[in-house]
């Protein structure tokens, strides 16, 4: 019983450290080319 608890654990570990990957392979570019922007429009 424990053997399978551990295992459920392990595969919703998996699926939100995946999740979480595949949302900062989104947001990190995303977010830097909005600070570029912003540097680009704020520079002289």
């Amino acid at each position: 019983m424990a053997q399978s608890e551990s295992a459920n654990d392990m595969k919703a570990a998996q699926s939100t450290y995946n999740s979480f990957i595949g949302t900062l392979k989104w947001s990190v570019p995303l977010i830097a080319a909005l600070v570029a922007l912003v540097v680009i429009l704020i520079a002289p």
